[in-house]
């Protein structure tokens, strides 16, 4: 009699809540895991589709969803089986906190190239100023951005450091406007200096006609009077005109005869008379 009912109490309060619990938990377990392949298969299929979400910060988002989805799913088949999740909750949320107290800088680098990719201020190939480099952006990764310089030095550079400073593009725009300044002496003729650098500007197919180059007398500085030159041109021509229109200036100003000022200091010696 006694083992009859121990053995029914042991079917009816303990095999088949168990039993009932496993099955719901593995019933959990195996939708969760269906769901989960749903909503990341959707996830890479829209980011597929949309052109404005970088290859590498898809991948980071589809990664990191799938980790968190796979958490929430462990926990809701723990607390199924009957075990207590809150620990484990606030467990991870302290570790969370403490890796993220010890990772900060990182994480801070990590946020940054999110925000580089996601808002894209620049993009591989461009010629860019940041993070206190100039240079051509070869690579952007989620921690950093690696860029070449003029002398073909690589430099990585914590996105962090890009991201919380001004970002100069040189290569966001198709034109740009070479600002010039050539300086004349007080005794050359203005008129005569003005026209060469319109012939020299005008005969430079690469300068654009639209907007039109600006040649004015800027100032009239300490030492010499100061014509400003503004052409626009295409960005990719913007070096090699300011430094070929530099030798020219130089060239046709010495065959007209004007001078190029440059700062001068008189010094004054006085002797002094002993008696």
């Amino acid at each position: 009699m006694n083992f009859d009912f121990d053995l029914n109490h042991l079917v009816n309060d303990v095999a088949i809540p168990w039993g009932t619990n496993i099955a719901l938990a593995i019933a959990i377990f195996l939708l969760g895991r269906i769901v989960i392949s749903f909503v990341l298969s959707l996830l890479e299929r829209v980011f597929k589709r949309s052109s404005k979400v970088d290859a590498m910060l898809s991948e980071f988002i589809l990664s990191l969803s799938k980790a968190f989805m796979l958490l929430v799913l462990v926990i809701a088949v723990l607390s199924q089986l009957g075990v207590d999740t809150t620990s484990l909750v606030a467990l991870v949320g302290a570790a969370g906190l403490a890796v993220g107290l010890a990772l900060k800088d990182s994480l801070q680098n990590f946020a940054s190239g999110v925000m580089l990719l996601v808002l894209k201020p620049f993009k591989t190939g461009d010629f860019v100023e940041a993070g206190g480099v100039m240079g051509v952006v070869e690579k952007i990764h989620i921690f950093n951005t690696v860029m070449r310089t003029g002398d073909n030095k690589e430099i990585i550079i914590p996105n962090g450091s890009i991201y919380s400073d001004s970002i100069t593009n040189y290569s966001a725009r198709d034109t740009r406007r070479v600002d010039m300044v050539f300086g004349i002496s007080y005794d050359d003729d203005i008129k005569l200096a003005k026209e060469i650098l319109q012939r020299l500007i005008s005969e430079d197919e690469r300068v654009l006609p639209e907007p039109e180059p600006v040649i004015a007398l800027g100032e009239l500085g300490a030492s010499s009077i100061d014509f400003i030159v503004r052409p626009w041109v295409n960005s990719a021509d913007y070096w090699k005109v300011k430094w070929e229109m530099n030798e020219k200036v130089k060239m046709a100003f010495d065959e007209a005869g004007i001078s190029i000022p440059y700062p001068q200091m008189d010094v004054h010696l006085f002797s002094e008379t002993k008696e």
